[in-house]
């Protein structure tokens, strides 16, 4: 029996049964006490990474070699480096600015592209049966390749690694949205067209929210593509960007140059992913909550 249904199921006898309000508070505070505290499961996730960054450590200054592997307080020694000394391209500020304006710009345009066709080919079946084997061609072509034959047709400037970061994004964001627009209830559709609805009115109320699970699912996974894009346009060729600092990184063998440059790129992407989640749950917020345990996935 879930929480709800004791919750809704026991009024007391003194007073009348509980309302919607008091009952949702009473849910989360079971909720509350059943489920597992944040702050133990801060503590355990925290503990976690320092075994690993301990294990890490040790391993380096008994076991394994630090020129090849690097160690944590090497790669700490280097972020300290870079953020108050700067790097050889300039300030490491310059350098993030630079990798996430390209990845922005790459992950905005091929999610309006991807989302656009994908809705519009996944509600016209008969340009879509069309289009399949170019669309399967093109997704077939390895993108990452790509980078170099954006830099033949755009130069080395951000316009070849927008263009790198957008074609990652975008097929990421179009199939998602292309099946997301084929799953819409068609007797959902059907009833609306009963009652008057123009195609407009289909798109903006029944087709996009719909489709949003879908096209949100994607953004997750879009966004660190793009930051790939951007960094993989960046070690063709470029000035300044986290890609070009660890291509240096690279030619020298500073292995801790290699690991701080991740790190700041994964910091990135893990920031992107908590505004998306944001946006998430602002655009979802029609929809029931997920049960306790989903939740916590």
């Amino acid at each position: 029996m879930s929480l709800e249904t004791i919750v809704r199921e026991q009024p007391t006898a003194t007073e009348p049964a509980a309302s919607p309000a008091r009952r949702r508070g009473a849910v989360a505070f079971l909720r509350g006490r059943t489920g597992h505290a944040p702050v133990l499961v801060n503590a355990v996730r925290v503990a976690l990474v320092l075994v690993w960054l301990g294990s890490w450590e040790l391993a380096a200054r008994t076991v394994v070699d630090p020129f090849y592997y690097s160690m944590p307080s090497a790669i700490w020694d280097k972020l300290v480096i870079w953020f108050t000394e700067g790097t050889s391209q300039g300030t490491i500020w310059e350098n993030i600015a630079v990798t996430l304006e390209e990845a922005v710009l790459g992950f905005v345009i091929g999610t309006f592209a991807g989302v656009v066709l994908g809705v519009l080919l996944g509600r016209s079946r008969f340009t879509a049966e069309v289009l399949a084997p170019f669309i399967k061609g093109a997704n077939a072509i390895p993108r990452i390749v790509l980078a170099s034959l954006f830099v033949i047709w755009f130069g080395l400037g951000m316009s070849s690694k927008v263009a790198t970061a957008f074609v990652l994004v975008f097929f990421a964001v179009f199939f998602n949205a292309f099946q997301g627009a084929r799953e819409v209830d068609k007797v959902l559709v059907d009833n609306a067209r009963i009652l008057g609805a123009s195609r407009w009115d289909l798109m903006r109320t029944i087709i996009l929210p719909s489709a949003t699970s879908w096209i949100l699912a994607s953004m997750h996974v879009a966004f660190g593509f793009a930051l790939i894009g951007a960094i993989v346009g960046e070690f063709t060729g470029a000035d300044k960007g986290l890609g070009i600092l660890i291509n240096h990184a690279q030619g020298n063998f500073d292995a801790p140059g290699i690991y701080a440059g991740m790190l700041i790129t994964t910091v990135l992407a893990l920031v992107a992913e908590w505004l998306i989640t944001k946006l998430e749950r602002r655009l979802t917020s029609w929809r029931p909550q997920p049960t306790a345990q989903a939740a916590g996935l």
